[in-house]
């Protein structure tokens, strides 16, 4: 079966590109055993990363295919975590109220939330959109 609604915008896994020595893109495209490695590597040695200008429309493809389109964007859901996510309101926008209290009272707990939510944001999002559509909304 085919999503032909997009997730995840090509448009901004270039402009993520711009930082992909951190791993960056491909943490919003779902790839975050790679994103973690492009982290701690600078993108292989900027290799890989040179190599990630011509894989990103395929990413986002892949992206599509793999996630839930829904009531929550993808896109807004990341921005909100790669800059807010030490308060918690990615989690706040995806009506996780409680762990969005936590986080704003612990620094996202102390961090280490935000490391697990670089590794799951989109399946997190996903289950929350299949959740929305079964409620019927």
């Amino acid at each position: 079966m085919y999503n032909s609604i997009e997730t995840h915008s090509v448009l901004v896994g270039y402009i993520l590109w711009l930082f992909g020595f951190t791993g960056s893109h491909r943490f919003y495209f779902g790839k975050p055993i790679t994103g973690t490695i492009w982290f701690f590597t600078g993108g292989l040695l900027l290799i890989g990363w040179i190599i990630d200008l011509l894989l990103i429309p395929g990413m986002a493809r892949r992206a599509d295919l793999r996630y839930q389109a829904g009531p929550i964007d993808y896109t807004l859901a990341w921005i909100f975590l790669t800059f807010l996510g030490i308060f918690g309101i990615h989690r706040f926008y995806m009506g996780k109220w409680i762990t969005g209290i936590i986080y704003l009272l612990s620094g996202g707990l102390v961090g280490l939330g935000l490391l697990y939510d670089l590794w799951t944001l989109n399946g997190q999002v996903s289950e929350m959109n299949r959740w929305e559509l079964m409620r019927g909304r």
